[in-house]
């Protein structure tokens, strides 16, 4: 067992209005018990258009769930259309953004370089990246997976103190698992996230290694998110298509029940 506590995210992706953003924040509260919250950090990741909407109801509800955003632009301002600050997140009270997901990655041409400097302009305005990687299925396949993996770790936090790495987390998703019901299995999932944790002790120091938090990605659900906490370097998991169903979300952030 380590002191690190799980954080368990749901990326709702390109799905919810702001108005059924706000009827899914409110059921899941509605699903969490106080002693949940003691045990797991909840966050979840609405798209852009939601993101004030379930700010104000997080907060006039006082639920104890964070806000994160999907993704981000590393410059603070600019003619920069269509995008989105670091600063303008953090005024809307988003305390986790996600960036260097597979889905950006492959569709909108994101590299190690542009995700460590998002990543370092979350950090600079006082927010936590969760940091994705992962390889494909071809580079499974081929044997590279270990190597594609490290590159990717050692790309994105190129440059980062001890401290900020200590306080990020990394999101290891096969992207042959993401959205396709497949998983990877929970020992080449603790296999993987240990050899992240080598990456960033060997980047960094141990105190770095031992407390930033790895999530496993890739079509978790209720039945088996048990397997993969259960494996000592995953400290949580980022969830896509079950954290938009409050019930199935729920069942994984209680999932020693």
């Amino acid at each position: 067992m380590t002191d690190r506590t799980p954080l368990i995210v749901g990326n709702w992706k390109l799905h919810a209005n702001h108005l059924e953003a706000i009827q899914m924040v409110q059921k899941l509260s509605y699903r969490l018990d106080p002693d949940d919250y003691d045990r797991v950090e909840v966050v979840v990741a609405p798209p852009f258009t939601a993101l004030r909407s379930v700010q104000v109801v997080i907060e006039q509800d006082h639920m104890r769930i964070g806000l994160g955003a999907q993704d981000v632009y590393w410059e603070a301002e600019g003619a920069f259309t269509g995008e989105v600050s670091a600063p303008m997140l953090a005024k809307l009270a988003v305390d986790h953004v996600i960036v260097g997901h597979s889905e950006r990655r492959e569709h909108f041409g994101e590299t190690d370089e542009t995700v460590n400097k998002k990543a370092k302009a979350v950090i600079a305005s006082e927010m936590a990246p969760i940091i994705c990687v992962g390889e494909s299925l071809d580079q499974r396949e081929a044997g590279s997976a270990e190597q594609v993996v490290v590159t990717q770790v050692k790309g994105a936090l190129a440059r980062f103190s001890s401290d900020e790495v200590g306080a990020l987390a990394i999101a290891y998703e096969p992207i042959w698992a993401i959205g396709t019901g497949r998983t990877a299995l929970p020992d080449d999932a603790g296999l993987i996230t240990e050899i992240i944790r080598d990456t960033v002790r060997d980047m960094t120091d141990s105190s770095a290694a031992e407390s930033v938090r790895i999530l496993y990605g890739g079509s978790v659900n209720p039945g088996n998110i048990k397997e993969f906490m259960a494996k000592r370097h995953i400290d949580g998991a980022l969830v896509g298509g079950a954290s938009l169903d409050p019930d199935k979300f729920a069942a994984i952030v209680r999932y020693w029940k």
